[in-house]
Formats: C-alpha cells, sequence, structure tokens
C-alpha cells in the first residue's frame, strides 16, 4: 500500500465501524481487545461455544438484588407491609415514566455518570435500610417503604441504564447475553443463600454497584458509531411489541402467586434457571441459523401448564406450576427484550424512550394481573370457580400475544413501528451510505475518472469482475483494465487492502471472528 494510501488508512483508524456481517451475525467472537489473550472457546462435538464477555453479565448481579431485597422469599425481613412490593414496583414505573418525557434531554445515560452514582447510591442506601429492620428491632414498616420507594428508583434507572446497552447489539448477542445474564442471577441467589445474615446485608448492598460497573465496562466495549446517539427518529411506536408484553404481563401477574413456591423468588425459580440455559445453548450452537420463533414453543406450552395444574390437580401441582409459570415468563421475557433491542440496534430509536415504556407497561399489567387474580381467589363470584375463571383470563392472553407472535415473520420485522420523514434507516443501509461516500471521497483524492469511481463503488459492494462487467454492459477485459488503473492510482494490491482502506476501522471486537 502507497504511503498516501497508508496514511489515509491510519488517520482513519480511530473510527469504529460495523459491516453488512453484522446483520447475519457471522461473527461471534467475544474477546476484550486484540491486546489481550482470549481463551480459547468452549468445543461441544463440532459446535464452538462463544466466549461472553463477562462485563455484559451485569444484568445478573442487579435481578439478584431485586429476589433478595424485595421480591424473593428467603430473606424474611420483619414489619414488611404488604404494598411494599407495589411501592418497590410503582416507584420504578413513575422513574422510567418519567425519563421517557425527558428522553430527549437526558439521554443517552453512558453521557451522564451523575445518573450512575444516583442510581447505585438508591439501591444501596435501599439495601441498608432494609437490611437495617432485622438488625435493629425498634425500625418498622416506615423505614421498609421508605426503603422500597428509594429502591424502586434505583430499579427504574438501572433498567434504562441496561437497556441502552442491550440497544448497541444485534438481537442475537442480546438473546445470548441476556440468557446468560438471567441464568447467573439465578446461580448467585443460590449462592446467597448459604450466607451468613451480616455477610448477605454486606454482599446484597454491592450488588447494584457491581452490575453498574459492568454496565459502564460494556458500553466502553460498543464502538463509538454504535453507541446511542442524543438525537431520536421520528416514528409512531412499535405498538404490538407494547400489546405483547401488557398480555404477556397480565398472564404473568395472574400466575404469579403460583410462582413462587419454598426458597425460590422469581429469578431464582428452577424454571428460570433451565429455560435460560435452554435458550443460551440454542442460541450459542445455532448461531445464526436460531429460530426466534422457538422462544414463543417454549413460552406457550410452560404458560398453558401453569395455568391448569392447579385448576385441575389443587394446590399440591404448585410446586411444579410454579417453576412452569416462572419459566413460560422468562423465555417471554428474553423475546421482548430481543425485540425492543432489535429496534434500537437496526433504526437508532431511543432504548430510554422504548424500554421505558415496554417496562412501565409490563410492571402496570403485572399489578392488574395480581389484582385479577385477588379478586378470583376471594371475592364471591356467585358460585364460579375464581381458580378456573383468573385461568381463563390468562389463557387468553397468553393466546392472543401468540397469535400476535406468529403475525410476524421474524424479529426484524416493524411490529407496528412506522418512520416519518424517511428517517429509519437500518444500520447496514447507513454502513452501505459511509462506505459510498468514502468512495467519493478516494476519487477525489486520487483522482479517479467517474467510471472508476463507478467501478469502485461496485467494488466496494463485494462484486467480482464478472458481475461489475455484466451490470455495466462492458466488454470481457475492460472492467479488469479499470481496476488495475483503480489499483495503481490508490498503489494498493489486493481486495483486502482496497476494503481496508474503504473501511479502514479496526475490527469490532464484539464482533471479529477466531
Amino acid at each position: 500500500m502507497g504511503t498516501k494510501a497508508r496514511d489515509a488508512l491510519a488517520s482513519e483508524r480511530n473510527l469504529p465501524a460495523k459491516t453488512a456481517a453484522d446483520d447475519n451475525e457471522a461473527h461471534w467472537d467475544t474477546g476484550d481487545d486484540d491486546s489481550v489473550a482470549h481463551p480459547e472457546p468452549i468445543a461441544i462435538g463440532q459446535r464452538r461455544l462463544p466466549m461472553i464477555p463477562v462485563a455484559f453479565l451485569g444484568i445478573g448481579f442487579y435481578r439478584a438484588w431485586i429476589e433478595i431485597a424485595f421480591v424473593g422469599s428467603f430473606v424474611s425481613f420483619p414489619a414488611v407491609p404488604a404494598l411494599a412490593r407495589e411501592w418497590f414496583d410503582g416507584a420504578g414505573v413513575i422513574v422510567m415514566i418519567l425519563c421517557v418525557l425527558l428522553a430527549r434531554r437526558i439521554g443517552p445515560f453512558y453521557h451522564h455518570p451523575s445518573l450512575f452514582i444516583l442510581c447505585g447510591a438508591c439501591m444501596t442506601l435501599s439495601t441498608i435500610a432494609l437490611f437495617a429492620t432485622m438488625l435493629v428491632p425498634g425500625l418498622g414498616s416506615d423505614v421498609v417503604m421508605a426503603a422500597a420507594v428509594v429502591g424502586g428508583v434505583g430499579l427504574g434507572l438501572i433498567i434504562l441504564i441496561w437497556s441502552e446497552v442491550f440497544g448497541c447489539l444485534s438481537p442475537l448477542r442480546v438473546t445470548l447475553y441476556y440468557s446468560a445474564s438471567i441464568a447467573l442471577g439465578a446461580v448467585l441467589v443460590y449462592i446467597f443463600m448459604g450466607f451468613r445474615l451480616e455477610w448477605l446485608a454486606c454482599f446484597t448492598a454491592l450488588l447494584p454497584t457491581v452490575s453498574l460497573a459492568m454496565a459502564r465496562r460494556s458500553m466502553a466495549r460498543v464502538p463509538e458509531k454504535r453507541r446511542p446517539q442524543p438525537s431520536q427518529i421520528n416514528f409512531r411506536p412499535p405498538w404490538k411489541i407494547f400489546l405483547l408484553m401488557a398480555l404477556y404481563g397480565f398472564a404473568y401477574g395472574i400466575l404469579e402467586t403460583r410462582a413462587y413456591t419454598g426458597l425460590f423468588g422469581p429469578h431464582s425459580s428452577p424454571g428460570v434457571l433451565v429455560v435460560a440455559l435452554v435458550i443460551f445453548f440454542s442460541v450459542a450452537l445455532r448461531r445464526e441459523k436460531f429460530d426466534f420463533n422457538s422462544i414463543v414453543r417454549i413460552a406457550l406450552p410452560l404458560t398453558v401448564v401453569a395455568l391448569w395444574l392447579v385448576p385441575m390437580l389443587g394446590l399440591e401441582a404448585t410446586v411444579l406450576s410454579g417453576p412452569c409459570a416462572i419459566g413460560g415468563y422468562t423465555a417471554a421475557t428474553i423475546l421482548i427484550m430481543a425485540l425492543c433491542s432489535n429496534m434500537c440496534y437496526r433504526h437508532g430509536v431511543s432504548a430510554i424512550w422504548l424500554f421505558g415504556i415496554e417496562r412501565s407497561l409490563r410492571l402496570g399489567f403485572m399489578f392488574l394481573g395480581r389484582g385479577a387474580a385477588f379478586v378470583g381467589i376471594h371475592a364471591d363470584l356467585n358460585g364460579i370457580d375464581g381458580d378456573f375463571l383468573i385461568s381463563g383470563l390468562a389463557m387468553m392472553a397468553v393466546i392472543t400475544a401468540t397469535l400476535l407472535l406468529l403475525s410476524q415473520k421474524n424479529v426484524e420485522g416493524q411490529w407496528g413501528i412506522s418512520f416519518l420523514n424517511g428517517s429509519g434507516k437500518s444500520r447496514a443501509d447507513k454502513q452501505a451510505q459511509r462506505v459510498a461516500d468514502r468512495c467519493g471521497e478516494l476519487a477525489a483524492e486520487y483522482h479517479l475518472t467517474a467510471r472508476e469511481l463507478e467501478i469502485l463503488r461496485l467494488l466496494a459492494q463485494r462484486k467480482t469482475v464478472g458481475m461489475i462487467e455484466r451490470d455495466l454492459f462492458i466488454a470481457n477485459g475492460t472492467a479488469k483494465a479499470h481496476v488495475r488503473h483503480i489499483y495503481q492510482k490508490l498503489d494498493i494490491h489486493s481486495r483486502e487492502e482496497l476494503f481496508a482502506l474503504l473501511d479502514p476501522a479496526p475490527l469490532d471486537p464484539l464482533e471479529s471472528d477466531r
């Protein structure tokens, strides 16, 4: 490569970019960077499992915190009011709605370290207050309610912080990392079950800080070009995703009282661990051949079994229906995470806006589901079996959600989103435009003719000489001569050098091949 071309290549090395291969997930290395020695992927048969960057598993830490502090069952905090969970969820919903309304002003979150500090402080103080009620008997329900509100504020922020991170990744990678994080969260809860109270309090208080530090580390690993931008795309909301989430949230709210059995809570149930691992290994082994509809085939039967076991067999069936309920819901949440992240990844939609609405609606409909379950169990329904009635409501919600899922051909569908003013180009389209612009810059710098520029743009599309001749209706050998002249002017000798000059960014460590 000549001196001028080499200098131009070197000057561009700090501009991260993404190739069209990102859209089909052809590359699976997940090492930190090219200067670090990476462990070899684990081989299973003829397949190699991708190595997961530890930083992207941080969601598992805050999921473990949620269960231990507020919605689990193995820690019995004294003087906990019945509405503490609702105050916790409600505070999170309010924070997320406020963030949605202010998304244009406060986003992206990773630009504001103060939000990370606020989030960590809220969750840590909430944890300290909760465990203080066990160590200081005089503290009562008022302290617990205050802890629930403060913890809910942290919950809303950390959900949106991690949503920004996952909104920078492709659907397959989101599914892989998110399912692994869910499994890690369950394992962390199992480990914490063996701690003495003093150690449990200390390590639980550290979980949010660890999760937030991993979120910062994860975003630092995402190339600058792929990070969320302050500007937002003008679009109408993806109503199908919101409806899908609301239906599953309502159904799970009805099932929630059956989902927790023994020492297990919503993030540590055996059903959660099994489903998360099944999806993780399915993605890791099948990779670009993974069918997202298979997640529906996991969620639907598990939810159906959970709905009818108790009405048909009695409360003894809760031991089985609980893991089935939370397993089905886990599959649904993994799919919804992939769908929403894909909107952010492909179209530049604000993760704060999209996930803020999605999670707020989900928590709201879970509350409605819990209310419907309470009415069905305790209200006088003139002889109607309440269990069968609420199970029927949940079944209708799940069937409707499944039909909605099957109406979409694939995860790349629009899901009801429509773009305004011509916005909403996919990242692949934007990358193609960037390379085309780069061809124009090189043509001007190295004095290429109009025909040479035309051929250079076709070469940038990775077309062969024969394909170029057919596209331009030129005689055999003419395109080869033009290519030779282009190489001479750019002082390069191979297509590899040409592609490096056209798209000079270093390989993205999330996407590079091993």
